[in-house]
């Protein structure tokens, strides 16, 4: 991206370098030859957070960098913005019944998760070999073809083909529940009605797959008591980042700021 081509940042007079800009536009998305879109999008996110600092240092606010991660610490500029919105942004817990209210608009929302039984035939390779990925998945589709041809010996053709150690159970994997298998699995299963066969194989960092919903059940509906809390927690972050999109739209309403309009980007 070349930055020459994009107006400089500004905000109540400080210049913002264009490599600062260039830096955070590697955190925004934007179509295939429109640069210019990650740039404004970049360019209103910096602008926001250099108005914070510039308030942040106004006020002579302190904090100690928190740790976010095991081992990993804010910097000291987002210690700052988070002391600054914390002095600032204050949220009251949500009553009872307004709580009660956001389960009852749809009680469906809250469940216990799902249940997947599962089986499987796996084609191993290295998906960072591009050979052997190609040779395994031309394997993989030689299976599939048999398994579609005769759905009811997914098991005995597992048992005959699969490099997983499931083999010896006919491919089956047992109950399953989210987290329990890689991403790009789970991602599959999520989308698998009970007794449904992939129709693709399914690469994952083990190889290729192909899966079968032995049975898949919903989780069943919470009741009201059980996650009530996560309700008011999730209400009070709401609240809160209302509340600081709100001190924001003030500080920018008083600020001089050329090359960004803190408009939203499609």
């Amino acid at each position: 991206m070349n930055a020459v081509l994009f107006p400089d940042l500004v905000v109540n007079g400080e210049t913002v370098p264009h490599a600062v800009v260039a830096a955070e536009a590697q955190n925004h998305d934007a179509p295939t030859g429109k640069p210019g879109i990650a740039w404004r999008k970049a360019a209103n996110a910096v602008a926001v957070r250099t108005l914070l600092l510039q308030e942040a240092r106004k006020r002579q606010i302190t904090a100690d960098p928190a740790e976010v991660a095991p081992g990993r610490f804010e910097t000291d500029e987002e210690a700052l913005i988070r002391g600054l919105l914390e002095a600032e942004v204050e949220v009251a817990s949500p009553s009872e019944d307004a709580v009660q209210a956001e389960w009852s608009r749809d009680p469906s929302r809250f469940r216990a998760p799902p249940l997947w039984e599962v089986s499987h035939i796996l084609i191993a390779c290295d998906p960072r070999d591009t050979d052997e990925t190609t040779a395994a998945k031309a394997r993989a589709d030689q299976v599939l073809e048999a398994v579609t041809a005769n759905p009811r010996k997914f098991g005995h053709i597992a048992e005959e083909h699969s490099d997983c150690g499931s083999k010896s159970s006919a491919g089956a994997l047992g109950q399953l529940g989210p987290g329990d298998t890689v991403p790009e699995f789970e991602k599959v299963l999520r989308g698998l009605e009970s007794g449904a066969i992939t129709g693709a194989p399914v690469l994952t960092r083990h190889g290729w797959h192909i899966i079968c919903m032995d049975a898949a059940e919903e989780g069943a509906e919470l009741p009201y008591h059980s996650v009530k809390p996560r309700i008011a927690e999730a209400m009070e972050k709401a609240a809160w980042a209302k509340g600081a999109r709100a001190f924001v739209a003030k500080l920018a309403a008083k600020a001089e700021i050329t090359g960004a309009d803190l408009m939203p980007v499609q």
